[in-house]
């Protein structure tokens, strides 16, 4: 009896996250356990050529070998780059003159 590895594939949704646990063989690649989940039939707008996948948050190419226990996840395109999205809201709250920026001036003056 050949040795099985427990991993489990993950994709969230902006509203939902999907968890499929599966059973493969000892040596499978991220790939043949992404394939044996059934994730994209179930998800058809997963695209692995363009789509990030990795396990445990670090990124790793489709042929990484999995450990046991390993959770494989899939990633979805950033709709806002973070570092815009760090500076629209840095100018807006300057803009709105924060009661945060008020209380660090106020502090140097002292």
């Amino acid at each position: 009896m050949s040795e099985r590895l427990s991993v489990e594939v993950c994709y969230a949704l902006p509203d939902a996250q999907t968890l499929i646990p599966v059973e493969i063989p000892a040596g499978a690649t991220l790939q043949q356990a992404i394939d044996a989940s059934g994730i994209l039939q179930r998800f058809p707008s997963i695209d692995l050529g363009t789509q990030k996948v990795g396990v445990f948050g670090r990124l790793k190419p489709l042929d990484t070998v999995l450990a046991d226990h390993d959770r494989v996840e899939i990633y979805r395109p950033l709709l806002v780059d973070p570092k815009m999205s760090r500076q629209r809201r840095v100018e807006k709250t300057r803009k709105a003159g924060s009661v945060e920026g008020r209380r660090w001036l106020n502090r140097d003056s002292r």
